[in-house]
């Protein structure tokens, strides 16, 4: 033992592991991806992305409307519909229970929120997919935000968006969930035929009945970087098929090379470029 750590502890200065103050929590990020360590402040001013390999961390629709509206400034919309058990279902334990836990964590009452404010000057109404709310799942308030959120672009002619980031349908809602596929596809008919247009951003992930629906019929279809976009998993893909998949496959690049997608936007680009887009459409 060296004479100055002798010192230290003779002088009561000893640094064991028990004496050690612990970090708060939530104040410290780590890469998913690369392994880097930032502060969640220092990421916040990154918009949530990774200064060291630029990975998108997932973020919510809270998140998205402060980037994207100016001045961080919306009016929500439809904020007071909540979700209910019809079916009485029961997995591992009530989907009523699920429901409240999930609303108890998130401080939402369902996985999406519906907001509309000025994008560089110009309005737009977002509908944006929350994943901490059950995996951002499609239930039947997704469907019915996403149609009020379409006859509210309509009523004020206004550009309608919606931001996807969802594990697919939830299955808790059986058939109530999958209807929400076929009413949402409807009312994007009803919105074009009013001549608006409508913008879907796809994040990571979108998978499942979301893709197969409202996230693959926008006039203009966009990701993030790296995304996962599909119906199915790749996993279920490659056992299905007994072959092994492309590099990549079913990541926002790989679709942009294969005509899903019409480009793929960094975050830090994203309201400049929808900026650019309704100027496209005349909005």
């Amino acid at each position: 033992m060296s004479s100055t750590w002798f010192r230290r502890i003779k002088k009561g200065i000893s640094t064991e592991t028990k004496e050690k103050k612990e970090a708060p929590d939530g104040l410290w990020h780590k890469c998913p991806e690369c392994r880097t360590t930032v502060t969640q402040t220092a990421l916040k001013e990154n918009l949530y992305l990774c200064p060291n390999c630029n990975h998108h961390n997932r973020i919510n629709a809270v998140e998205y409307f402060e980037i994207l509206f100016d001045k961080g400034e919306y009016k929500e919309l439809f904020g007071n519909i909540a979700p209910k058990d019809e079916l009485h279902f029961v997995d591992v334990k009530p989907y009523e229970s699920r429901l409240k836990s999930a609303q108890k964590q998130t401080g939402l009452l369902d996985a999406m929120t519906v907001g509309v404010g000025e994008v560089e000057g110009k309005k737009l109404v977002i509908a944006c997919m929350n994943f901490n709310f059950i995996g951002g799942s499609m239930g039947s308030v997704v469907g019915e935000k996403i149609a009020r959120g379409i006859d509210y672009s309509i009523k004020h002619k206004l550009p309608f968006m919606i931001i996807s980031k969802s594990g697919g349908a939830r299955m808790m809602e059986s058939a109530f969930s999958l209807m929400q596929m076929a009413k949402t596809s409807a009312k994007l008919t009803q919105l074009a035929s009013a001549k608006l247009p409508y913008i879907s951003l796809m994040t990571d992930p979108t998978t499942g009945g979301v893709t197969a629906s409202f996230a693959m019929l926008g006039d203009i279809n966009i990701a993030e970087p790296k995304a996962l976009i599909g119906f199915a998993g790749p996993r279920i893909i490659k056992e299905t098929i007994k072959k092994d998949l492309p590099p990549g496959f079913q990541r926002s690049e790989f679709l942009v090379e294969k005509g899903f997608l019409d480009f793929v936007i960094n975050r830090k680009d994203l309201k400049r470029k929808l900026s650019d887009v309704m100027d496209w459409f005349g909005k």
